[in-house]
C-alpha cells in the first residue's frame, strides 16, 4: 500500500490535532499516523494513579476557537488524565479529524529523496506513504525509560510502569506494593496508591521538590468571569517572558509584571511572598521570587524555605531529611505539583527506602533485595521517567540528505533552528522539539505557536513558488550556541534533570529546552519570518 499526499503527521497527540485541523482547513491532503488506538498522546498513555496535569486547566486549553473555549467545562482546577484524554476526543470529533487519522501505526522510518524531493514514511506494518513535507509531532515526554536494575524481568508479581498503564482499572487492595521513581509521576502516583495498599514500599533514589497543588472543583461563576475575559488572559499567556502559563485572576494583568527580584526584598518580605505563593499553589509558586532561577542567593532561600515546608509536614525528621532535595537547586529539574504527597509518609504503612543509602541490589521473582534487606512484593510498579525530548525521533530511522541519519548528525546532542528544523533534512517540521521552551513551557502555548509558524511558512512558500525549506548550517550552529548561552545564565544547567539527557546512560549532554521564555522566543520566530525566514535556505 502506498499513498501520497501534501503532509504526513506522526502522531496525534494535540500538537497533531492542531495542525490536522490547520490543513485540513487550507485544503491541502494530511494524513495523521498514530501508534496508540486513539487521540491524546501523553494522555492515551499515561494512566496511571493520580495522573493530572500540574498546569491548570483554563491555560492548559486550546486557544484557537473561541466557541471551543467557551463551550468546554473543566471540572478541576488541575484536570485529571480523565478528562483531558476527553477533551482531546472531544476535538478530534468537533472538528471533525478523526478520518485524517490512522491508528495502531508504528512509524518505523521516515526518509528523504533528493531527486524526487519528497518523504518516504515507512510504518512497522510495510505501509508506504509519500509526502512534500513530514512533521514530527511526536511529543517530548513519549518514550519511557525503564531503569537498568539487575532482575527485573524475574518479578513475578503484578508489573506496572506508569507511562504505559493498563486501559483497565487496577486494584491494590490487599497488596504489598513498591514504587520507583520519585520524579511528577511517582509524586502523583503515591498517594493514591498508598490509599488502596496495604503496605506501600517507596524506593527513592533523588528527592525532588514539589508544592501543593490545593486542587479543587472550579466554581463555574468563577470560570464564567474568567471565560469573558479569555481573550486577555491568552494574550498574557503567549507574550510573557515565563512559561506561559501567565495569570489566572479573573480581572487580566494590562501588562506583564516585572519580576520581583531578591535583592530587592528583605528577609520577611521574600518569606511572605512564598508563604503566599505555597498557600495559593501550582507551579507558579517558583515565580514568585522573580531571580529564583538565577539567583544562587535567592534559590537557596527558597530551597530552605521548601525544607522547612517538607519539615512541619511529614512527622518523623529523618524521613523529612530524606525527602527534603540538596543536590540541585530548586526547579532546576522539573519542579512537582502534588496533593498530599509529603504527608503521605506519615501513614503507618508506608515506608520510604532511601536509596543513597541502601542501593537496590536487584529484584526477584516475588520481591526487592536491597543491600541491607530483602522485602516483599505482591506488585511492583515503576515510575522512572523518560527518554525524553528527543527518544521518539531517535527510535525512527530518520534520514535527509545523502541518506545521513538524524541519530549521526545529532550524535553529539540534538541540533536544530528554533526547535523547528534541522539543517539536511528539508521539509521535516517538529514540534515543540529541543531548542524550542518546549518542556519549560505550558505545551498547549508553544505547540499552537510552532504550528501557526509552521502554517504561515508554507503559505509563504506556496505564494513565492519554493518547493523546499532547510536551516542554513550557519544559522542552525548560532541558535545551538545561543541556547546553551541562555541555559548557563541560568541555574538549571546544574540540576543534572532529562532537560540535558542526565537520566539516559550514554545520552549527550546538552541542555535542550529555551529557557528565555515563550515570549522572547515568539519574538525571534516571528521576526525570523519577517525577514524572509532568515537563516532557512529554499530550494
Amino acid at each position: 500500500m502506498s499513498e501520497s499526499l501534501d503532509v504526513v503527521i506522526v502522531g496525534a497527540g494535540f500538537a497533531g490535532l492542531y495542525l490536522s485541523h490547520r490543513l485540513q482547513e487550507s485544503g491541502r491532503s494530511v494524513k495523521v499516523l498514530e501508534q496508540g488506538s486513539d487521540v491524546g498522546g501523553t494522555w492515551y498513555w499515561n494512566r496511571y494513579p493520580g495522573a493530572r496535569c500540574d498546569a491548570e486547566s483554563l491555560a492548559y486549553s486550546f486557544s484557537f476557537s473561541s466557541a471551543l473555549e467557551q463551550d468546554w467545562h473543566w471540572t478541576e482546577r488541575y484536570a485529571a488524565q480523565p478528562e483531558i484524554l476527553a477533551y482531546a476526543r472531544h476535538v478530534a470529533d468537533r472538528f471533525g479529524l478523526r478520518s485524517r487519522i490512522q491508528f495502531d501505526t508504528r512509524v518505523v522510518s521516515a526518509s528523504w529523496s533528493d531527486t524526487a524531493e519528497l518523504w518516504t514514511v515507512e510504518t512497522e506494518a510495510g505501509e508506504i506513504f509519500t509526502a512534500n513535507f513530514c512533521v514530527m509531532a511526536t511529543g517530548c515526554l513519549s518514550v519511557p525509560q525503564r531503569p537498568v536494575i539487575e532482575g527485573l524481568d524475574d518479578f513475578e508479581g503484578n508489573f506496572y510502569q506508569a507511562s504505559q498503564w493498563p486501559h483497565e482499572p487496577v486494584n491494590f487492595n490487599g497488596q504489598r506494593v513498591g514504587i520507583i521513581g520519585t520524579g511528577s509521576s511517582g509524586i502523583q502516583a503515591i498517594p493514591v496508591i498508598a490509599g488502596e495498599a496495604d503496605h506501600l514500599t517507596v524506593f527513592q533514589r533523588t528527592p525532588n521538590f514539589s508544592v501543593p497543588a490545593h486542587n479543587g472543583a472550579l466554581d463555574p461563576t468563577w470560570v464564567d468571569a474568567f471565560k469573558a475575559n479569555y481573550p486577555a488572559h491568552r494574550t498574557n499567556h503567549k507574550l510573557g517572558n515565563g512559561s506561559g502559563f501567565g495569570d489566572l485572576d479573573i480581572e487580566p494583568r494590562a501588562q506583564m509584571i516585572d519580576p520581583i527580584l531578591f535583592e530587592s526584598l528583605s528577609d520577611g518580605q521574600a518569606t511572605s511572598l512564598l508563604e503566599e505563593a505555597w498557600s495559593r499553589g501550582g507551579a507558579r509558586f517558583m515565580a514568585a521570587i522573580g531571580d529564583t532561577l538565577m539567583n544562587e542567593s535567592a534559590n537557596a532561600f527558597v530551597q530552605r524555605f521548601v525544607h522547612a515546608k517538607i519539615s512541619e509536614i511529614v512527622e518523623d525528621p529523618v524521613i523529612a531529611e530524606a525527602l527534603s532535595p540538596t543536590s540541585h537547586p530548586i526547579g532546576t529539574r522539573r519542579i512537582c505539583v502534588d496533593s498530599n504527597y509529603y504527608a503521605t509518609f506519615n501513614e503507618p504503612h508506608v515506608r520510604l527506602v532511601n536509596l543513597r543509602s541502601d542501593p537496590i541490589l536487584k529484584i526477584t521473582a516475588n520481591g526487592v533485595k536491597t543491600e541491607s534487606e530483602f522485602i516483599e512484593l505482591d506488585t511492583l510498579v515503576i515510575a522512572t521517567g523518560f527518554d525524553a525530548m528527543t527518544g521518539a525521533l531517535l527510535k525512527m530511522q530518520i534520514s535527509g540528505r545523502e541518506g545521513r541519519s538524524l541519530a549521526e548528525i545529532w550524535s553529539e546532542g540534538p541540533k536544530t533552528y528554533l526547535g523547528l528544523m534541522t539543517a539536511g533534512f528539508p521539509n521535516l517540521f517538529m514540534i515543540t522539539g529541543p531548542g524550542s521552551p518546549s518542556v519549560l513551557s505550558n505545551m498547549m502555548v508553544s505547540i499552537e505557536q510552532h504550528v501557526d509558524w509552521i502554517m504561515d511558512c508554507l503559505s509563504d512558500m506556496e505564494t513565492k513558488e519554493r518547493h523546499s525549506i532547510e536551516p542554513a548550517e550557519s544559522a542552525q550552529a548560532a541558535w545551538v550556541e545561543h541556547v546553551q548561552v541562555v541555559a548557563n545564565s541560568t541555574l538549571f544547567p546544574q540540576g543534572g534533570s532529562w532537560y540535558l539527557g542526565a537520566n539516559i546512560p550514554g545520552k549527550p549532554r546538552l541542555f535542550m529546552p529555551y529557557a528565555a521564555g515563550v515570549g522572547p522566543y515568539r519574538e525571534i520566530c516571528d521576526s525570523v519570518a519577517r525577514e524572509d525566514y532568515r537563516g532557512f535556505d529554499f530550494a
